[in-house]
C-alpha cells in the first residue's frame, strides 16, 4: 500500500483529471437537458447558497467558481482514497486493469454520495440531470481517475 504522501501526490493529479473529464461531461449533459452548460456545475454551489443554487443557468462568480472548487475539491479527496487503497493494481501499469479500479473507485463514489451523505452536502447536479446522465457522469469521473493513474506513474 502507498503511503498518504505518494497517494496525496498522484491523488492531486488525478483528481484534476477526473474533475476536468467529469466538468466537461457535466457541461455536455447540462447543455443537452437543460439549455446551459452551467447548470450542474451551478448545482454543486447549493452547499454554500443553498436551494437557490439549483435553478442557476448563467455562468457566475457567485454559483460556477465555488460549484467548481467544491467538485474539484471532491473530486481530488477521490483520487487521494484510490491512491492509497488500490495501489497494488494501480502499479501494474495496465490500462485495462486501472479502468476497472476507477470505474469501481467511482461507484463507490456514487453510492456514498447518495447513500450516505446528507442532502445539503450531495453534489447539487442530481437536481438538474437524469439519473442515466448522472450513470454518464459517474461513468466519465471513473475513467479520469484511471487516466490521472496512468499519467502519474508515467512520469514515475
Amino acid at each position: 500500500m502507498e503511503t498518504w504522501k505518494t497517494a496525496l501526490r498522484r491523488g492531486l493529479g488525478g483528481g484534476a483529471a477526473a474533475s476536468l473529464c467529469s466538468t466537461v461531461a457535466l457541461a455536455a449533459l447540462g447543455q443537452r437537458q437543460t439549455g446551459s452548460a452551467y447548470a450542474p456545475t451551478n448545482a454543486v454551489s447549493h452547499i454554500v447558497w443553498g436551494d437557490k443554487a439549483f435553478g442557476q443557468d448563467a455562468p457566475s462568480l457567485r454559483y460556477t467558481l465555488p460549484g467548481y472548487a467544491l467538485h474539484h475539491g471532491s473530486a481530488v479527496f477521490w483520487s487521494v482514497l484510490f491512491e492509497r487503497a488500490c495501489a497494488g493494481l494501480l502499479d501494474r501499469r495496465d490500462p485495462a486493469t486501472t479502468l476497472g479500479a476507477g470505474l469501481a473507485a467511482s461507484g463507490v463514489a456514487c453510492l456514498v454520495d447518495y447513500r450516505f451523505t446528507p442532502d445539503r452536502f450531495k453534489p447539487g447536479y442530481e437536481e438538474r440531470l437524469s439519473k442515466p446522465a448522472l450513470a454518464l457522469v459517474y461513468g466519465v469521473f471513473g475513467a479520469g481517475l484511471a487516466l490521472g493513474a496512468l499519467l502519474a506513474r508515467r512520469s514515475d
